[in-house]
Formats: C-alpha cells, structure tokens, sequence
C-alpha cells in the first residue's frame, strides 16, 4: 500500500509543472489517496458500464455488417441495376465504402475530440442511415456507389470512436473483456449480412432489403446513445469535472468516484485543452506510440487476413463445400476465437494473446504452404488447405484481430487519444484497400506458395514486434500506463 503511495508521489516529480501548485495538489491528493486504497483494493461492478459498452458496439455490429451486406446480393444488385458482368463495377460497389471509411476515420479524432463520443457515435449513425437508404431505392449504379460512400464514412467514424469510448467508460479490472465485445459484435454483423443474404437468389428485389434491415440498428444506435453516459475523461479535458464525477457515478458507483476523479487530476498537467498538432503524433514526442499503434494495424491487415477471407469460398469449393456453408465455417470459426479472447484478455493479458495470435497463424500460413507444394497429395493438400484456413480465422480472432483496437486507446496518452487512433485507423483502412485491389493479381503473378510465405514472414515479423515493443496493459488504470509511456526527459 505504501509502495504504491510513494509511487504516486514521485510521479508528481515527473511531470512538468507549470507554477507552485503542483506541489500543493500533492500534499492535498496525498491524503485523498490514502483515504481511497479501500476503494481501490475493491474493483467497481461490471454491471453498471455494461448497458453503456453495449450500445456502443451496435456501431461494431454495423461495422461487420456493411462489410458483408453486398457479398451474397452481389450478383442480384448487378442484374438489376445493369451492371452484370462488368467486374469493375462490381468491385467499386465493395470497395467504394472503404473510399469513405478512409475518409470517416481521418476525421474520427478530431469529431470525437470536438463534439464528445456520445454525438460522434450519432454522427456516425446518419451517413449509415442515409446511405443504406439511398442503397435501397437506387435504380442506378451512381445511386448505390454514393450510398455505399456515405455508409463507408459512418464505418471509418465507429470503430475508432467505439474503441475510445469503451476504453474510457469500463473498469480496468474488466477492460479487456468490454473491448473484445467490438471483435464479437462485429463477428455476428458479418454473420448477421450473411443469414440476412439467403433468400436473395429465391426472393427477386431482396438485397434491397438487405439494406433496408441495417437502418434499424443505426438508427437505435443514434437513440440510445442519448441515455448513455458521456466519457468521463473527455468531459474532464473540457473542464467539465463537476459532469466527469457525475458520470463516473453513472458508471462505477458512488464509492470509486473520487478515487477515479484523483486519478484523472493527478496527471493533469495543464495542456489538455492545447490543439494536438499533426506533427507531435508523425514525428514528435508522441511519434513512438503512434509508430506502435500504425504498425500493429499494419501488420494485421498484411498478415493475409483479408485475402483469406476473399479467397476462402474458392478454397472451399475445391474441396466440396458449399460457398454458403463455408462462409459458416469461417464465421464460426472466427466467433469462436473471439468469444475466447474475451474470456482470456484480462486473465492473460493483451500481449500474450498479440504473440501467440501471430504465432498460431504464421503455422497456418505454413500449412496452406505445405498445402500449395505439388508432392502433397490431392485430399492431404485440401484438409491442409481447409485446415490452415479455419486454424488461421480461429487464432486472428483470439488477439491479432480485437486486441490491436483495444490496446491502442490504452497505450495512447489521453490527450493525443482520439487523434492517434484517428492516424492509426487511416493506416488500417490504406492498407486494407491496396490488399484487397492487389491480392489476386499477386497471387496469378507469384502463386499461392510463395504469396502464403510472404503472410507467414510478415506473421512472424510481428511476433519478433510484438515482443520488443508492446507493454502489458491488463488491469493497469489509463493513467498508470500513461505514466509508464512518458517520455524521458
């Protein structure tokens, strides 16, 4: 208990204190802190921040959603607007919403920063309402790509607001747990655009349906935001405390609230309020962070995720199965993986699960290799090739894929915060659209054997990463990591 007494107060030591007063907030949280080592002994119940997590994955759920909602309708949505078997169409009606999530996450930060998490999660729910609507009732090509767009920033707006929201909102003590709720909710929206998609061949005019179906969670997202609470730590960088402490009732009881305001004061160092320039988060004494932060969602989306998930039905169907039941397979498989990285996260940790995630798919990614070799036999090469697909969904799942989103909002200091994530997400979306634009060109020119060699290398680079850059984050308050970060001076 004194330990940690002491270790709060040579923390004071370390920040830049702008007059006399910083010594004074000592001497009076010193006594505030001793006052609160009962509270903090005791962690605050999940059950009052989880209604509030829960609304703000309906964006995730969203997110999933509009990934998958034009995969099975896609040939209906063609012969209907007069675009079948052009295939450049066809592929601007996937990937013009990642046009304008590139678009919704550039400016995620500075929404999220300007008008609260509460209004940008319904700012992101509009473009999604309007642009699935417009997607609805489009009798032409230009009237689905500029729906398509508006949803598309709506997706690039959520989920780095939903990670910074539900980062500021949950206990440490279950933080993990909360953030790999965004990994599962966007699991089931694929799942959700998939089960929605079935009776598109039977039923003609059914994918406008499809959409039409999205606009319910939105708009209850836009809703029911308006009785959640507002992030505690940006109401505070506001100077709004008398609200903060108000919210931190809403959310952890009345007996953690002034524990939770020290921590909060006690690493205000006066510049919350100053306007976060571009060039401390690219090459300022925030770059390092923001360099871990950009890197990891790099090397998630150049692991080959994306491209199994675009090469799976093909692989499938060699083998036999169905391109309905496959994509239940890798749907099973990747909810799985995240159910138990939510069970896992704040027992294991965030970077124990990151390395051995990158691990178990560098071995997947041996095995489609293996799989891609000519002296393998014809079934030996499909259970392989099957095998290491579903082995490779299953371990993303358990940290590549939910820990990055958690991790960052963490690891970032609250001031650059939004901001960071803001860039970070940026990297992730860029990457995740020149994946999808070259993978099958790159897999004609340098063939599945060496294509799956290279997502193996770049698998295992991020292991090496992973385990020379990235701090243990699981149970720690943001204030104490922050703390942890602070650059030398």
């Amino acid at each position: 208990m004194w330990g940690r007494q002491r270790e709060a107060l040579s923390m004071y030591k370390r920040l830049s204190s702008r007059d006399h007063s910083t010594v004074m907030d000592v001497e009076e949280n010193s006594a505030l802190l001793q006052n609160s080592m009962d509270v903090e002994s005791t962690n605050p119940s999940w059950r009052l921040s989880f209604p509030h997590v829960l609304v703000a994955t309906i964006s995730s759920f969203l997110f999933g959603y509009h990934l998958g909602v034009v995969n099975e309708p896609l040939e209906s949505i063609s012969l209907d607007l007069g675009f079948s078997g052009n295939t450049l169409a066809e592929g601007l009606v996937v990937s013009t919403c990642l046009g304008g999530a590139l678009i919704g996450s550039l400016f995620s930060g500075w929404i999220a920063d300007g008008v609260g998490r509460r209004r940008a999660f319904q700012l992101c729910a509009v473009p999604m309402i309007i642009g699935a609507s417009m997607s609805a009732t489009t009798k032409n090509l230009v009237g689905m790509l500029i729906g398509r767009f508006l949803v598309g920033t709506g997706m690039g707006l959520g989920p780095p607001v939903a990670a910074l929201y539900v980062t500021e909102v949950s206990p440490a003590s279950v933080r993990g747990t909360f953030g790999s709720f965004i990994q599962i909710a966007t699991c089931l929206g694929l799942m959700g655009a998939l089960f929605i998609g079935i009776p598109v061949k039977d039923i003609a005019g059914w994918w406008r349906i499809c959409f039409w179906v999205s606009t319910i969670p939105a708009g209850l997202l836009a809703f029911a935001m308006m009785f959640c609470a507002e992030s505690p730590h940006w109401l505070y960088k506001q100077g709004r405390s008398a609200e903060a402490e108000a919210e931190f009732e809403r959310l952890l009881g009345g007996s953690h609230v002034k524990y939770a305001m020290l921590e909060l004061s006690k690493f205000d160092r006066g510049d919350d309020a100053d306007t976060v320039k571009l060039s401390e988060l690219l090459y300022g004494c925030h770059f390092r962070v923001v360099f871990i932060g950009s890197t990891l969602f790099a090397l998630q989306q150049l692991s080959g995720i994306n491209a199994v998930f675009y090469f799976s039905s093909s692989v499938f169907k060699s083998a036999g199965v169905p391109s309905d039941l496959a994509n239940v397979f890798i749907g099973v498989a990747n909810l799985t993986g995240s159910i138990i990285a939510m069970l896992l996260m704040d027992k294991l940790g965030r970077k124990v699960l990151l390395l051995w995630s990158f691990f178990g798919m560098t071995i997947s990614m041996v095995l489609q290799v293996t799989a891609a070799n000519t002296y393998v036999s014809g079934s030996g090469s499909l259970y392989l090739s099957v095998g290491g697909m579903l082995m490779f969904v299953f371990t993303f799942a358990l940290g590549a894929g939910p820990v990055p989103g958690l991790l960052l909002p963490e690891i970032f200091p609250s001031r650059i915060r939004a901001k960071a994530m803001a860039i970070c997400m940026s990297v992730h979306w860029v990457i995740n659209f020149f994946v999808g634009l070259l993978f099958l060109r790159l897999l004609e020119q340098l063939g599945p054997q060496l294509l799956y060699s290279m997502f193996a290398s770049v698998c295992m680079m991020a292991v090496v990463f992973v385990k020379r850059n990235v701090m243990e984050t699981k149970g720690k308050s943001l204030q104490e990591i922050e703390i942890a970060l602070l650059p030398q001076e």
